[in-house]
């Protein structure tokens, strides 16, 4: 009961995003202890503890960038943890964590519902724990649904072990982490290349990456049984969301089938039936979105697809998902915001209803924060291995920074290539964009979400554009 006290205060003490960020922090340490072990890796493939710290990284924030090949390097023990990792990550360690107090029959404290609210982004206390029972519910059903699918694929295909293909494939694509354990079978870094032209898993990859990005709130309001029997209407944000992410999936297609169908490295191979191609195109569409998976060779890629893709990447999933980036209604928002500038409204206005000033700031600031912060980290890159040549051009570099700040897992063969400088560099990057980046910088200045400055200082106006 003591312990228990002690540990209720020093929670009381911490501000909730200081929380989520040290036990981020301490899930990436334990995972990269785990896989620096002998009994995680194969011999032969035995591992520094930064390729394990980089590796836990990867899944603990859901990116899929490796600098080893998982399904080559690490043993059955290895990827279990991997997996482990993702799950926790995906979902959260706090919704992990009340999931086991609810086992247990332990009441949630004040102070853990304050650290949930702030995980899941929730605007209130109320209801908290019958959305972690709802968010548990959606996610195991789902992963099971995806892992049965799978299995009508994997378990002709590779027997026994065709179970634990679909189970470890429908956890990592549901979190949006990118990883695969196929690399033995059909080649180092080659993700889930071999059913490129495989509809059944395929589209069920697509389903279950789709479904983590939209975020467990619009997820369980979609499904709602309660909604569905008393037919009543989808919420305002459930609607913006499916919205705005049909009109980036919608444009992904465009230019992804626009520019890629003649380029013989990609959909314009040769031999590649007309199934593969529209399947390929509507996943590269679609992948950006987080999740990581490919079944094209990124760096085939025309230019302009890359930068597109580098646009999705940037922008992300949704919020309270299992995705990154900056998310898909913040970037919504700062449209809609310049767009009533451009107008002259004096309000920004979303389906009758006018959007909180609050809400226009903390969306302007992410996006800028999150423009400065890859671009940073993309300086950062360039100049420790611009000079590298071969696969280190400017493009591909872009790529990678955007491409871990998205959490997305995506590459064009270079994360095994980087130095140790840029490993610690993607690490810090992959997980700003899993924490965020308003959540990393509330944690380091100690200070809560909307205390702003105690004494205001008289208005004055200056000249801009």
């Amino acid at each position: 009961m003591e312990k228990r006290l002690r540990k209720n205060k020093l929670l009381s003490k911490l501000h909730p995003t200081q929380v989520i960020i040290s036990g981020f922090l301490l899930l990436i340490i334990i995972g990269a202890v785990l896989l620096s072990l002998p009994i995680s890796t194969k011999s032969g493939h035995e591992i520094s503890f930064l390729d394990a710290a980089f590796t836990s990284t990867s899944a603990v924030c859901v990116t899929g960038l490796i600098v080893v090949d998982t399904s080559t390097a690490f043993t059955l023990f290895g990827q279990i943890v991997i997996l482990t990792l993702i799950q926790i990550g995906g979902l959260g360690f706090m919704t992990i964590a009340s999931f086991v107090f609810i086992l247990v029959g332990r009441r949630i404290t004040l102070s853990e519902r304050m650290i949930i609210k702030e995980s899941l982004n929730e605007f209130n206390l109320s209801g908290l724990v019958k959305m972690i029972r709802r968010i548990l519910l959606v996610t195991f059903a789902t992963e099971l649904i995806g892992a049965g699918l799978l299995m009508i694929r994997f378990v002709p295909e590779f027997g026994g072990q065709g179970v634990y293909f679909s189970i470890f494939h429908s956890v990592s694509a549901f979190c949006n982490a990118g990883f695969d354990v196929l690399g033995q079978i059909s080649g180092e870094y080659s993700s889930i290349s071999m059913f490129a032209t495989d509809a059944v898993v395929t589209l069920t990859m697509i389903g279950l990456i789709i479904v983590g990005g939209l975020g467990f709130v619009v997820v369980t309001d979609v499904f709602s049984i309660k909604r569905i029997r008393q037919r009543g209407k989808l919420t305002r944000y459930t609607k913006f969301v499916l919205i705005i992410t049909g009109v980036l999936i919608g444009l992904g297609l465009v230019v992804v089938f626009a520019l890629e169908i003649n380029n013989p490295g990609t959909l314009g191979a040769k031999d590649l039936p007309t199934g593969g191609k529209i399947l390929g195109g509507v996943f590269q569409a679609i992948t950006p979105r987080t999740a990581g998976f490919a079944t094209i060779d990124q760096n085939n890629l025309m230019p302009a697809t890359k930068f597109i893709t580098m646009l999705l990447m940037f922008i992300g999933a949704s919020p309270a998902g299992t995705g990154g980036g900056i998310k898909t209604t913040t970037i919504a928002i700062v449209a809609i915001f310049a767009l009533s500038g451009v107008t002259g409204k004096k309000d920004a206005q979303l389906m009758d209803r006018r959007i909180a000033k609050e809400t226009l700031r903390r969306a302007i600031t992410i996006t800028t924060l999150g423009i400065v912060f890859v671009f940073t980290v993309f300086f950062a890159l360039l100049a420790i291995e611009g000079n590298r040549g071969g696969l280190f051009t400017f493009e591909n570099i872009f790529f990678e920074a955007f491409s871990a700040f998205g959490t997305v897992g995506l590459s064009t063969g270079i994360t095994p290539l980087l130095s140790a400088g840029s490993k610690l560099l993607i690490m810090v990057s992959m997980f700003a964009g899993r924490v965020g980046l308003m959540t990393l910088t509330f944690a380091l200045a100690n200070r809560a979400n909307g205390n702003g400055a105690k004494v205001r200082y008289p208005e004055e106006r200056f000249m801009v554009g």
